[in-house]
């Protein structure tokens, strides 16, 4: 089964560029008054040389036959009082437009990381299971960063520049051709000259950004397995396998730190040619008669202040390009369709006693089988044991139940539905799981004991825990029930944590239950624990159990013994040891030896049927 099945029609998407922008579309208001105020205030970019030359030619004029000035200080005020006026709606239409496109651009990247977190709550185990945590780390912040930028600078900036350079260069065509034409044909030179370098940078950015992915990975990794690198003393090499990654982080934001650095310079040095090409032509017009002494300040002025926008433009595609690779990378994620999706017409789940039922399953990962025509019933209130070698499918069997992944073959049904038709929540609220690995959230006992069930009140918590055998634990501590728990329950025993897990459990009240009872890293007396909190979790529940434990297999109403994906023997355990089969084997070689450790004041035998609850 592949990671995530592409979206249907994917080859026929919208560009990656467009698909950014029209996220921004929902916000049209705030998109509206940001381009107004670009529109403003590059009018006034336009206008400031204007009133600058204009002042110069009328309030600065000079007779040039009488040898004496004739200039006229009020136009010189007014053009002043004009340029300071300029000034400050200039800046306060800039801070408009910063303010605005900020808002833009923050609103779209909330808006995308809040769809790639529903998104990926929503895909199913088949693509977490291939699925890098740093890489998508990276798409969620860095990524989407990416896209901010693109929103706030790149599509803002671009249609700023768009309409001063076409305002800017009519004005100036309109003044004098010949001058407009030395000084215009500069600009795409450095244009075309920034854009190029873009588009040479952009698979540098893109494998930057991979590689800012594999650091994540890397960092994730050491840090979740802190215990693990500690106890083997592998700091040294997890030092130099981050710096191995943090050393080609470096070469390759360096090397394209150089490359700009060769860039930036070049463009100025062509710029300032223009300006000096300019003075030239326009210096002959003005002696020639044809220009004014102003009109040539506002050439000079209008290419002083185009230099940054043109510049830009390499800048932007930059940013485009960037955009354009963080957009494929988010959008790989977003368009991933979960291999497990709810249908249409999905029913919730009726109410029923828990009978449980595959028929004829078969499943495999991809092109690897992994179940091959199984069949078994769960009889209501009844304990289904699950054993056989590693890679057996015992795993896998619980996993179909809750349509964690979906049969290729076969149906699996709970109280006659197949589960296929169901709708997930209801399903998946029926099932209550207790894993080997129990995962709790860094936040409060109470809190984890109430994650299915958020609405809980204090006493039904209370009352899940005392059954779990947890509560004299948690009342022992400073904060009781408030106590915080650490990441991943590292301030907890394993014990601990599971019993905790079953409270959890407990509380959610499920009609079927899948257990992995692997309770053999902990003492006599904690496992003595857990199983009278499993006795309670078990009471008229139809129980699933991978079963490594003796008392559990001997207690259970059928066990189901798997050998690579296939049911080889099925019965109660007095009847397969008779057998001499598989289950005998397994019996001999892994749990005989526990007859001799089990606990003397064992809990009663688990109930047999929801009559004994």
């Amino acid at each position: 089964m592949a990671a995530y099945a592409p979206a249907a029609g994917s080859a026929r998407r919208a560009p990656v560029l467009w698909r950014l922008l029209c996220l921004s579309f929902p916000h049209l208001r705030d998109l509206a008054l940001t381009l107004a105020s670009v529109v403003a205030s590059g009018a006034l970019v336009v206008v400031t040389p204007w009133l600058i030359g204009h002042a110069i030619d009328v309030g600065l004029a000079i007779d040039a036959e009488a040898g004496v000035a004739r200039g006229d200080m009020a136009t010189l005020a007014v053009a002043a009082v004009l340029l300071i006026a300029a000034a400050l709606a200039r800046g306060a239409l800039m801070y408009q437009q910063a303010i605005l496109s900020e808002r833009v651009s923050q609103t779209v990247a909330y808006d995308l990381r809040n769809r790639i977190y529903d998104h990926l709550q929503r895909l199913s185990f088949a693509y977490h299971d291939r699925a890098e945590i740093g890489q998508i780390m990276s798409r969620a912040t860095q990524d989407v960063e990416g896209v901010r930028f693109f929103v706030s600078m790149g599509v803002i900036r671009m249609l700023y520049i768009t309409a001063l350079i076409s305002v800017t260069a009519a004005i100036m065509l309109a003044t004098n051709m010949r001058v407009a034409l030395v000084a215009l044909a500069f600009v795409p030179i450095v244009a075309a000259a920034a854009v190029c370098s873009s588009r040479t940078m952009r698979p540098v950015w893109t494998h930057i950004q991979h590689l800012q992915g594999n650091l994540a990975n890397v960092l994730h990794e050491n840090l979740t397995g802190q215990r693990v690198v500690k106890a083997f003393a592998r700091e040294a090499f997890e030092e130099e396998k981050f710096g191995r990654q943090a050393s080609s982080l470096f070469d390759e934001s360096y090397r394209s730190t150089r490359f700009m650095g060769i860039i930036e310079p070049a463009l100025s040095a062509v710029w300032l040619v223009s300006l000096a090409a300019v003075f030239w032509v326009g210096g002959n017009e003005v002696i020639a008669g044809r220009m004014g002494a102003g009109q040539l300040v506002t050439f000079q002025l209008y290419l002083t202040f185009l230099q940054m926008p043109v510049r830009s433009i390499g800048f932007i595609v930059g940013i485009a390009s960037r955009a354009q690779s963080s957009g494929d990378r988010i959008f790989e994620l977003l368009d991933a369709e979960s291999a497990v999706t709810e249908r249409a017409d999905a029913v919730p789940l009726r109410a029923g006693p828990g009978d449980v039922r595959f028929d004829r399953v078969s499943f495999g990962y991809g092109r690897s089988p992994v179940l091959h025509d199984v069949s078994l019933h769960a009889h209501p209130g009844e304990v289904t044991a699950l054993l056989g070698p590693t890679g057996s499918g015992k795993s896998t069997v619980v996993n179909l139940l809750p349509r964690f992944y979906d049969v290729i073959a076969g149906a699996i049904t709970v109280d006659g539905q197949d589960v296929r038709e169901l709708t997930l929540g209801s399903l998946r609220g029926a099932i209550g799981i207790v894993q080997q690995d129990v995962f709790l959230f860094a936040d409060t006992i109470r809190r984890n004991i109430a994650y299915g069930r958020p609405d809980a009140g204090d006493d039904d918590i209370v009352a899940a825990a005392r059954a779990a055998r947890l509560h004299d634990f948690i009342v022992g501590l400073p904060n009781g029930y408030d106590t915080w728990v650490g990441e991943r329950g590292v301030t907890l025993s394993g014990g601990q944590r599971q019993r905790l897990a079953i409270a959890r459990t407990l509380l959610l009240d499920p009609r079927v239950l899948v257990f992995d009872d692997s309770t053999s890293s902990v003492d006599t007396e904690t496992e003595y624990l857990i199983q009278q909190a499993l006795h309670e979790l078990m009471r008229g529940r139809t129980t699933f159990v991978i079963a490594q434990r003796l008392r559990t297999v001997r207690a259970a109403d059928q066990i189901i013994v798997l050998r690579d994906g296939r049911i080889v023997e099925q019965g109660r355990h007095d009847q397969l040891l008779a057998a001499g089969g598989l289950y005998r084997d397994i019996y001999d070689l892994e749990l005989r030896d526990q007859e001799a450790t089990a606990p003397a004041a064992a809990p009663p035998p688990i109930a047999h049927a929801a009559g004994d609850a």
